[in-house]
């Protein structure tokens, strides 16, 4: 019964669906469906013994890969893309698995590294017209081949997953207005709302019913470009997932 309320609790509170919980439990879809809908949990379940698979002798290099990502930046971690890439390039002769075999282990392990706590969220409807703005640091290797920090301005279109970015060395309000101002005359408009999380550099305070005191220098920028700038609430970044992907795309 406790595998049960463990399938249950993965559908209802988690948000997986049927094919994910099937290969996180080892029970088949059909069984996993089963127990998520009926009544009656009097039968006992059995679960499917494992298969060999073609990516066994590889999963414990990808599970080293994956941990030792633990201690980089976010975004600059392993995708399942980057990990296949490796692994054909490093074992051409003797690699023969498919990008979707790696990519739902990949999935997989990551869940189990970094699922604790985690809250899902219902999908936000996009509006055309409206984009989102947030910055991201990467760690790059200079001219001279020594490792720098950096900044880089990230502007997302949600509803058609368009997005453009800007590099600095900074991420201060000079920083942001150049980098809008650059996008805004190469697509050659500017969208009528613009969302952002709460950065100091143009919210001078938030008070207690929501509302933002912006800087004067960002009120003039947003009324000479006329958008409308909006913000998400305080330590919310989910609220602006497409640009957060953004971020780690560029």
């Amino acid at each position: 019964m406790t595998q049960v309320n463990f399938i249950r609790e993965m559908f209802f509170e988690k948000g997986m669906n049927f094919a994910q919980i099937s290969r996180a439990t080892g029970f088949d879809v059909k069984t996993v469906k089963k127990y998520i809908f009926k009544d009656d949990f009097n039968k006992t379940l059995k679960p499917k013994p494992p298969r060999n698979s073609k990516l066994d002798p590889f999963k414990e290099e990808i599970d080293r890969w994956l941990k030792e990502d633990q201690t980089a930046r976010k975004k600059q971690r392993h995708t399942a893309q980057r990990v296949f890439d490796r692994l054909s390039e490093k074992y051409s002769d003797t690699f023969d698995c498919s990008y979707r075999l790696v990519a739902d282990y990949v999935a997989r392990k990551k869940q189990e590294f970094y699922s604790g706590g985690q809250k899902f969220f219902f999908q936000l409807q996009h509006i055309p017209g409206e984009a989102q703005v947030d910055f991201g640091e990467a760690d790059f290797f200079d001219e001279s081949g020594v490792k720098q920090n950096g900044h880089h301005l990230n502007i997302s279109f949600p509803y058609s997953n368009g997005g453009y970015t800007q590099l600095f060395k900074g991420g201060n309000q000079q920083c942001l207005m150049e980098g809008l101002k650059n996008i805004f005359e190469h697509i050659g408009g500017v969208p009528k709302r613009i969302w952002f999380d709460n950065p100091g550099t143009i919210v001078a305070k938030v008070l207690k019913n929501g509302e933002r005191i912006l800087t004067e220098t960002f009120l003039r920028f947003m009324n000479h470009y006329g958008f409308t700038a909006a913000f998400c609430n305080v330590a919310s970044g989910h609220e602006k997932g497409s640009v957060e992907n953004k971020v780690g795309y560029h």
